[in-house]
């Protein structure tokens, strides 16, 4: 069976339906862009890419608010206080020779992408952004990785670093 065609036809015809049914039940709608980026995860695994040539995306809401370094242009700014799980997200990265990128949104994140040209991404970020990511770029092979948001949204989030070595493992296994 060809999983990249079931996953096109999922991203691109179920995830609209999704949404527009989510719009009338708002708190529906996160619960099926999590339902989204799951049966996308299950698919690329399926699909088994492999490749070296892969993305780390992460959110700026990762970093703690009260850092006062910006690394939303240059990740590698990053003091490595170990305040916030940045200091572990740059080793993981530079340990498997990723391209490693923080986006301040959409916009950025489809720039990246589009500059970096990776053969695959593994993403972090919240359900909405990464729902709507993940079927930006599709065909791209993209393992979704929701944030954990503690404190609310954009703020002070985290993430499963054990899932983001899970993925990076993953997509470059030979």
């Amino acid at each position: 069976m060809n999983h990249r065609w079931l996953r096109g036809l999922a991203l691109k015809l179920l995830y609209p339906l999704l949404m527009l049914v989510g719009s009338f039940s708002k708190d529906k709608k996160e619960d099926y862009q999590r339902l989204v980026i799951n049966l996308n995860n299950k698919l690329v695994r399926r699909e088994k890419p492999r490749t070296k040539r892969i993305l780390l995306l992460l959110p700026h809401c990762l970093q703690i608010n009260e850092c006062d370094i910006r690394i939303t242009h240059n990740i590698y700014n990053c003091k490595r206080c170990g305040k916030c799980e940045i200091k572990e997200l740059i080793q993981i990265a530079d340990d498997n020779h990723l391209n490693l990128f923080i986006a301040t949104g959409g916009t950025l994140a489809r720039k990246i992408v589009k500059d970096v040209r990776p053969e695959a991404i593994v993403a972090v970020a919240c359900e909405r952004d990464l729902s709507s990511g993940i079927v930006d770029a599709y065909p791209l092979p993209i393992l979704g990785i929701p944030n954990e948001r503690p404190y609310g949204p954009c703020f002070n989030t985290r993430v499963d670093l054990e899932k983001v070595k899970e993925a990076i493992e993953f997509l470059s296994k030979r």
